[in-house]
């Protein structure tokens, strides 16, 4: 718009110019000099040629202000009438426009489309993590109501073995919403550590006491290999990470050996627990951390084990990954800097 004022008025200068020099060349004898006592106002070919020059100025104005109001107006219209839509809850909408906008108008259809799309997929997100919250929860509660409601109609006698099975399905609904209250702090950034430099054997060694006899229950064979050596780290979240990773294996792995190993180097600390198989599908190795992702092996875990353990070392400062192992099955890699 500066260019097309700054044009409109030099189109006005010279034109002026240019009339008065044809002028001047074409009939000396009959231009007003300076000592002319001719009329002050202009002559009926002085004001033609006004009236031609603003209307050349004028209707290029005119062409300009349209060709260049296209590209911005027709954007912006487009984004407004979006916007419309996305308040009524049609989160699919995109904003188009006609031609090829430049500038500013082009950053912000691309800026609302990455908007409406993002929107779209938390809004994806929400409804999958509802309806897989709610199906990780029905078996559970299902099960407690209808041993409850037995033992309170007498159909079943009170034993230890029947207590100790509500008592599991109960721990087992406390550790499916501790990992989804994790979840949900490292999603909103609260996630808070306690970092402190931490000797990993002692760790790695309590939490295998501890999970270790259903391990060999199952087939397990548990082998340790550690570093001697203390690094920088919340001791309480590792623990929770390696846990999820030995039932991880014991919920999906086939038994067998099965290699736990924290090794520092160039930097970094790596947590690798490896088994034996059937290993993960390419395909599934980058989705598997997400939530409420499985595999095809049979298992009964949440669903969300895998995803705290990223969460974790994410918080961390550092990642995992999933790749084939040398005993033939996957080898998850916790790591983060030390």
């Amino acid at each position: 718009m500066v260019a097309l004022a700054l044009g409109t008025t030099l189109l006005t200068l010279l034109g002026s110019y240019a009339f008065y020099a044809a002028w001047f060349l074409l009939s000396p004898n009959s231009f007003p000099g300076p000592d002319s006592t001719s009329d002050w106002l202009p002559t009926p070919l002085e004001w033609g040629w006004m009236a031609l020059t603003v209307a050349v100025a004028l209707g290029a104005a005119i062409l300009f202000a349209l060709k260049l109001s296209r590209p911005i107006v027709t954007p912006l219209n487009a984004v407004a009438e979006s916007l419309r839509q996305v308040a009524q809850g049609n989160l699919s909408v995109r904003a188009g426009s006609d031609g090829h906008p430049h500038g500013e108008a082009a950053q912000l259809v691309r800026d609302f489309n990455a908007m409406a799309e993002r929107l779209e997929r938390m809004e994806r997100e929400r409804r999958f993590w509802n309806a897989a919250i709610a199906h990780e929860l029905r078996t559970p509660v299902t099960v407690l109501r209808g041993r409850l409601q037995g033992l309170n109609d007498g159909v079943f006698e009170p034993a230890p073995a029947l207590f100790r099975s509500l008592l599991t399905q109960v721990e087992g609904l406390g550790r499916l919403i501790e990992d989804l209250r994790l979840l949900g702090l490292v999603e909103n950034g609260r996630l808070d550590l306690r970092l402190e430099l931490t000797d990993l054997e002692t760790e790695v060694a309590a939490v295998v006491r501890a999970i270790e006899p259903s391990l060999r229950e199952a087939g397990f064979i548990v082998s340790c290999h550690v570093d001697a050596q203390p690094v920088l780290c919340d001791p309480v979240r590792m623990r929770q990470a390696l846990l999820a990773l030995l039932e991880n294996a014991l919920c999906h792995a086939v038994p067998g050996p099965l290699h736990i190993q924290v090794q520092v180097s160039q930097g970094s600390c790596h947590l690798l627990v490896e088994d034996c198989g059937p290993g993960v599908p390419e395909a599934l190795a980058t989705r598997i951390f997400e939530a409420f992702q499985r595999g095809e092996t049979h298992g009964h875990g949440s669903g969300v084990g895998l995803a705290v353990v990223r969460a974790i070392a994410r918080t961390h400062g550092g990642d995992v990954t999933c790749r084939p192992s040398a005993l033939g099955g996957s080898a998850f890699d916790l790591y983060w800097p030390v």
